[in-house]
């Protein structure tokens, strides 16, 4: 079964880009391999335990057709935040699209583009860092991803420049992607000293599309480097996605995440970050809504290698109609790791009598001079503060919205850039308001 998805994605071959340099076709070929032998996971898996990937593994999948036709800045604009002075690489079906792409002056070395160009010559960077964190080992998914993909985003940031403009990576889908498989992969490369932020989006044009995503996004911040990082994940409510970020810190860096998910019939994203030295500050937020018969996964890890080292994990879900969210946030102290100060949230607030969530913060620690809590809440919406607000005239409903956009509006307050946090506040209220028009029955 192995073997014929391969077969039928024309990866087996390694031709996903036949102008590729010389050393990255073994990688392929391993991960190739790889996949062959163990094969999507099942419910057996323990990491896999509550994500039904069976859609996934028995889909007759087919390759991404490219850049379609017919997609218009005008139709992006939704995307985007309105910020023209933004540098915006645009990817249609998986294919980079130059014609809507806006690539703005960087500071001099910056590089901003498209992964696939790059891979056409022989690029130290890309082959220093390129399929060198996120092991094909670590998921089936990603050894799919490195032995099939094809295009992405790449930005590499020289040592101590301050990129003061955002780069957007925007990954769209048309209805010209149904009934396909795309493999984004994304490479961010931030060098000693250098700042940068980024934004990472997964949008589609055809809300009732059935694809499957299967993105891999690889973070390299070398010492005393500043990343923000935004992920915001909007695919159609009946497609699949199913992603990896895998983060590399070095010392004195700070990386700061927010993730945001609203579409997906299935819809997972791993997030792993690794400290490898001492002063590294880590801060991750999350934020899920789902409704209808939506799954959102979300598996984080944090392995604390090094002593001295901060992290700081807040993920928050808002669950309505018969949908059923995962949250699983692993952290690791190794033995040499004392002095870690490390604490991890999960709070989930229920709509329905018929939402569900399994929640599993875990600490791993071995070393005996830390600071370390975890925990999670599941619950309604609080009837002390809901009696307050209708003892103040304010009707039922609008108290319930009101309340419930407080709780998601806690963690949205954490994303730094303004017009990013500006359009999540509206996604958010926008769901509110559909669920009061009657969405809910549906979602």
């Amino acid at each position: 079964m192995s073997e014929a998805v391969l077969q039928r994605l024309d990866i087996r071959a390694g031709t996903a880009i036949a102008e590729g340099p010389d050393w990255l076709e073994p990688v392929r070929r391993a991960a190739a391999d790889h996949f062959a032998k163990v094969g999507f996971p099942t419910s057996r898996d323990e990491e896999w335990r509550f994500t039904p990937v069976g859609p996934i593994a028995q889909g007759t999948w087919r390759p991404s057709p490219g850049v379609a036709a017919g997609v218009s800045a005008d139709r992006l604009a939704p995307f985007v935040f309105g910020q023209a002075e933004w540098s915006t690489l645009v990817f249609v079906n998986g294919a980079y699209s130059e014609a809507l792409s806006r690539i703005l002056e960087l500071p001099q070395g910056v590089r901003a583009g498209s992964l696939a160009e790059a891979l056409r010559g022989d690029d130290a960077v890309l082959r220093t860092h390129l399929a060198r964190h996120a092991p094909i080992d670590g998921s089936p998914f990603t050894a799919l991803n490195t032995a099939g993909f094809r295009d992405g985003g790449l930005l590499h940031v020289p040592a101590g420049l301050d990129l003061e403009r955002p780069v957007h990576f925007v990954h769209v889908t048309t209805p010209d992607a149904t009934g396909t498989a795309i493999h984004p992969r994304n490479l961010i490369v931030i060098e000693r000293g250098a700042r940068a932020s980024v934004i990472e989006s997964y949008v589609t044009l055809a809300p009732d599309g059935v694809y499957w995503t299967n993105p891999v996004t690889e973070v390299a911040a070398a010492a005393g480097s500043w990343l923000e990082h935004t992920r915001i994940q909007r695919e159609s409510e009946r497609a699949h996605h199913v992603g990896l970020t895998h983060v590399d810190q070095e010392r004195d860096s700070h990386y700061r995440s927010f993730s945001m998910a609203m579409g997906g019939a299935l819809a997972r994203h791993n997030l792993h970050v690794r400290l490898n030295d001492e002063n590294i500050e880590t801060l991750m937020y999350g934020l899920y809504l789902t409704r209808g018969e939506q799954v959102v996964d979300n598996h984080t890890a944090i392995f604390h290698d090094q002593p001295n080292c901060r992290s700081w994990e807040v993920y928050k879900g808002v669950l309505d109609g018969r949908s059923r969210a995962v949250f699983n946030g692993k952290v690791f102290v190794q033995p040499e790791a004392q002095k870690t100060d490390a604490k991890q949230t999960n709070r989930n607030l229920l709509l329905s009598d018929l939402a569900r969530v399994d929640t599993k913060p875990q600490l791993e620690i071995f070393a005996d001079d830390v600071k370390c809590t975890h925990g999670a809440t599941v619950g309604r919406l609080d009837d002390v503060a809901l009696f307050y607000a209708r003892s103040r005239g304010v009707p039922r409903e609008a108290a319930e919205r009101l309340l419930t956009y407080a709780f998601a509006a806690e963690v949205i307050e954490e994303v730094a850039l303004e017009p990013v946090r500006n359009e999540l506040d509206r996604l958010v209220l926008d769901r509110l308001e559909a669920r009061r028009g009657g969405a809910a029955g549906r979602g």
